[in-house]
């Protein structure tokens, strides 16, 4: 039974091994390393199977046709990288160590479930779940003791609540379930009596103004026109500004126009396959308003995709506007892949990932001087406190001996003392008396002022220890609001160097949740990506993270993720809602008017995005 790090080692190998039609690696051939396309598996009976490859020259151009042994082929790159294939194990299996598929997954590719045999001396099904016979059987012994003991009533219902099978088990020698350790596949999971009071999920609006099949790449270029806005020199835009704009019919719509230059000269840029095209058609580089759809055009033909070059016609009479919204994402979809891949835009994502981990270190380091710096108090504060009982110690033994707090020589002084008691013991004796008396009058006198300064004294010290303390407790809640502050610093640093838009989770079946932190709306996507919709309002979303059942794998992370940005989300949503209840109002407003003074139609809310300018234009 293997780990999950070394099935995913094993998987790798084994697709290193087994090649398959279309896979693009390295071939070797008279001494040489040279890309190659497999074309085809040609098995020759021997038992070693060789691959018809095409080698591939500029531009992935077949060059020639070889037939190559399975050893003279070499990844450049394994397909997938061990954390992809983790990820993958995780999702497909409901159980670890021994691995199982779920049922629906295996009955789906025909995998069957039943138990290999070196595994059935171990485990065995029951209730579609994996059960371990060792464990059940120490669980029984277990109970048997408890029972041959004599343990008290109480214990032994309790007991029999949990691990004691019932008669009906014990009768038909069928083993009992062992309690679920949470969390667990979702699918897995079945309703409790000690789980909360979940509300029902609310479903999402799903009232956009492009067809359902597009939305997800209506998203794509929007997010990455807003995440690269800077580089692109684009002057941000709202979604649903460009959702509005994607439906127009007019050909020459500002927000359209500047996002197809902006993309295009992010490839003239790059003097990369589509800097060549145009230099060979001898085009300016310098896109305006009439000539943008030539441009547009050219990366069409230079793709050569039979869906899009259809549109040529259209968008050569001056029509773009005519096209549907499908044609128009497509046309952009295929602009931002390959934006993607210039130099200009790589560049800046290296760029981002170094400042995140400079954020990163500069956060570890914070951190770690403020542990040494705790540390240090703690031993400082120890080392006073014995050096305070060092000194009380002493106190104590030079109190004790008062020959020794006079003069340090005890020796010298007691056989002094013995030599006077010798010689005059008498006068001694009258003299003590005296002295005595006297010391009593002094006393006497004297203990008032001395209380009045004891107590004085310990005031001010208790005022100052006091004060101390005060002064000890305001440090500490600054420098931890200051610490705070700088939480908050990096968080938002690291958030604007943003490389990606990840989803937030994903729910018991398997639906994605995003969310856009320019938008503010949570948007769900089905698994199979065919259906959209989105949450729009803060308390959609407290039904929403009511709903999920945290026994739940998935939906535990989702809520994670969901609770985690709350109060983020919770304020673009409110933000959202003032928002478009002004919008609301001010369209009322213009409806409310006469037609003798009724303002045009790009003055209305509604049409903000034929007012678009874009103030970060290149000259």
């Amino acid at each position: 039974m293997l780990s999950l790090r070394d099935l995913a080692d094993l998987v790798t190998k084994k697709l290193q091994k087994d090649l398959f039609v279309g896979a693009e690696l390295y071939g070797k051939k008279d001494d040489g390393l040279y890309p190659c396309r497999v074309l085809k598996i040609v098995e020759n009976g021997v038992g070693k199977t060789q691959y018809e490859v095409a080698l591939l020259g500029e531009n992935k151009k077949i060059t020639e046709n070889a037939i190559l042994h399975g050893e003279d082929l070499v990844w450049k790159k394994t397909p997938f990288n061990r954390k992809i294939l983790k990820s993958f194990i995780r999702e497909s299996t409901c159980r670890s160590i021994p691995w199982v598929l779920h049922e629906k997954l295996a009955q789906k590719h025909g995998i069957s479930t039943d138990l290999p045999e070196e595994l059935r001396s171990k485990f065995f099904l029951q209730g579609g779940q994996l059960v371990n016979r060792t464990k059940k059987r120490k669980n029984e012994n277990r109970n048997n003791v408890g029972e041959a003991n004599g343990e008290s009533g109480k214990f032994k219902r309790n007991k029999g609540e949990t691990g004691k099978p019932d008669a009906s088990k014990e009768e038909n020698n069928q083993p009992e379930d062992e309690p679920v350790k949470y969390p667990i596949d979702d699918l897995l999971v079945k309703p409790g009596p000690d789980d909360p009071l979940f509300t029902d999920r609310p479903s999402p609006s799903r009232d956009f103004n492009v067809p359902m099949d597009c939305i997800g790449d209506l998203l794509m270029v929007w997010d990455f026109c807003s995440s690269f806005s800077r580089v692109l020199n684009l002057w941000p835009f709202s979604l649903e500004d460009f959702e509005n704009a994607i439906c127009h019919k007019d050909s020459n719509l500002v927000l359209i126009v500047e996002t197809h230059s902006a993309l295009l000269r992010i490839l003239i840029k790059d003097d990369g396959e589509y800097s060549l095209a145009l230099q060979n058609k001898k085009r300016k580089s310098k896109i305006s308003l009439i000539t943008w759809t030539e441009y547009v055009c050219d990366f069409l033909e230079m793709i050569n995709v039979t869906e899009l070059c259809s549109c040529m016609t259209t968008i050569k009479r001056g029509h773009y506007g005519l096209l549907d919204a499908n044609a128009k994402l497509g046309i952009l979809r295929e602009l931002v892949c390959h934006a993607l891949e210039t130099d200009l835009i790589r560049g800046k994502l290296d760029d981002l990932i170094e400042q995140r981990r400079a954020l990163g270190a500069t956060v570890r380091g914070e951190a770690l001087e403020y542990a040494r710096k705790k540390r240090e108090e703690k031993e400082q504060l120890k080392g006073e406190s014995n050096g305070l009982v060092v000194k009380e110690n002493s106190m104590e033994s030079t109190g004790s001996n008062p020959h020794m707090a006079e003069n340090g020589e005890e020796n010298g002084d007691m056989m002094e003392e013995v030599i006077s008691s010798r010689q005059s013991n008498a006068f001694v004796n009258s003299r003590k008396q005296l002295n005595g008396q006297s010391k009593k009058g002094e006393k006497q006198k004297l203990d008032p002022k001395v209380e009045a300064e004891n107590i004085t004294n310990s005031n001010e010290k208790e005022e100052q220890k006091q004060l101390t303390g005060e002064k000890k407790e305001d440090q500490e809640k600054k420098s931890k609001e200051k610490r705070e502050q700088r939480k908050e610093y990096f968080k938002r640093e690291m958030e604007k160097r943003s490389i990606r838009t990840n989803p937030l989770g994903k729910d018991r079946d398997y639906n994605r949740y995003w969310w856009f932190r320019r938008d503010g709306r949570i948007f769900v996507e089905s698994s199979d990506s065919k259906q959209w919709g989105y949450y729009c309002a803060k308390e959609e979303v407290d039904a929403l993270m009511s709903s999920l059942n945290p026994k739940g794998e998935r939906e535990r992370a989702l809520q994670q993720q969901l609770e985690k940005f709350y109060p983020r989300i919770s304020l673009e949503l409110q933000k959202r809602s003032k928002d478009l209840a002004q919008k609301i109002a001010l369209e009322e407003a213009v409806l409310r008017r006469s037609t003798r003074v009724r303002a045009p139609p790009r003055e209305n809310p509604a049409n903000a995005f034929l007012k678009y300018v874009n103030k970060w234009k290149e000259d």
